[in-house]
């Protein structure tokens, strides 16, 4: 090969290394760390890009602008993670990523089910207003959210069962209104990492007001009008109250420490 040759491939091939070294990186890296036994579903949803005229039809099953992805329960705290791209062209219509939908999973007994759930969302935008967070110098932009199990009681023995709700929480981790997730801005997460962190706060709460009675070692139930009164609420009496169902079967006075 001459010199002449070998210098013109040469410099095509630093172009072509130089062009993707500097050229867009039109995807990034969506993580969520998950506590231990939980599971979770995520959906990456893709609209027309802006100022397309394009549209993509309404369906069922098959449908190539929603990408699913599905993690199995584990016993320890986890972190998942996916490579989404940020724009796609689907049956000939250039589209961007408009959201990413979660579905929380949570076991709170050894039962199939014993399994309360959850959702959040993250918006993917071209803009967002001045107040949401921007992408940090270190490329990965965290989301806290955090849960918290209620319980309640059902049936003629007033078994224990528990439901999952999550929130996100603002910059001094406190519970927000609004579900887990928020909002990102495109061009800022072009090959950057963007972290949802779910966490499980330890305290319990009753699942409804004027249920249970709060005491040293949890909460007692209260008997309502009657012991078979399986709304059974307080009404302002604090000394009148039942016994409930243990997840275990145990017959208890107290949640969760069963006796005072």
């Amino acid at each position: 090969m001459s010199r002449l040759i070998h210098s013109v491939w040469v410099a095509l091939g630093m172009g072509w290394l130089s062009g993707c070294a500097v050229g867009p990186v039109d995807r990034f890296t969506l993580e969520v760390d998950l506590p231990a036994d939980f599971e979770l579903k995520t959906a990456a949803n893709y609209r027309p890009a802006t100022g397309e005229t394009c549209t993509l039809p309404v369906r069922r099953g098959k449908r190539p602008e929603r990408k699913v992805f599905f993690t199995e329960f584990s016993p320890v705290a986890n972190r998942v993670s996916y490579e989404l791209p940020l724009s796609e062209t689907i049956e000939g219509c250039p589209s961007v990523l408009h959201s990413v939908q979660f579905e929380f999973y949570g076991r709170w007994g050894k039962r199939d089910t014993d399994v309360g759930r959850d959702f959040g969302s993250i918006a993917i935008r071209d803009r967002l207003p001045d107040d949401f967070p921007t992408m940090p110098e270190s490329g990965v932009q965290v989301l806290q959210g955090q849960c918290r199990w209620h319980f309640r009681t059902v049936g003629p023995l007033h078994a224990i069962r528990k439901i999952l709700q999550c929130h996100s929480l603002d910059a001094m981790g406190l519970p927000e209104k609004t579900k887990p997730g928020g909002g990102a801005q495109r061009d800022q997460i072009e090959g950057k990492k963007l972290r949802l962190v779910l966490t499980v706060t330890k305290q319990e709460l009753p699942a409804f007001r004027d249920r249970w009675i709060a005491v040293p070692r949890g909460w007692k139930r209260c008997r309502g009008t009657s012991f078979e009164d399986l709304t059974g609420a307080c009404g302002g009496f604090t000394t009148d109250f039942k016994p409930i169902q243990m997840p275990d079967g145990r017959i208890c006075d107290v949640y969760p420490t069963c006796n005072e």
